[in-house]
């Protein structure tokens, strides 16, 4: 996990908001207007929303190769679990020919 980390500083990687760790592929942005970052003691809740001109299986191939290096373990194309978290990929289609990647981390 240091490797990438230290890697991802060496490129300026930037991360899905409200998380230290959970990298945002490139060719996507983040839509600032639609994040949610909730801490309780069940655990946190992240929301995020990012679009880009990539498709959906580079999206899912990009992060089904990068989580896993984190510490993530793959339940399906778009389902990861971490500890006592579970990421959620969710795609839609955006404006212009983009698509939308909602991110969901919650309590698993």
């Amino acid at each position: 996990m240091m490797v990438i980390a230290a890697a991802a500083m060496a490129q300026n990687v930037t991360f899905i908001p409200g998380t230290e760790d959970l990298p945002l592929m490139p060719g996507l942005t983040i839509l600032a207007e639609e994040g949610l970052v909730f801490d309780n003691p069940a655990g946190r809740i992240v929301e995020a929303t990012a679009e880009g001109s990539a498709s959906v299986s580079s999206v899912q191939q990009f992060y089904a190769e990068t989580l896993p290096q984190l510490g993530w373990d793959r339940l399906d194309r778009a389902e990861f679990t971490r500890g006592d978290e579970r990421l959620r990929l969710q795609f839609e289609a955006g404006p212009r020919g983009k698509i939308v990647v909602r991110f969901l981390i919650e309590p698993r």
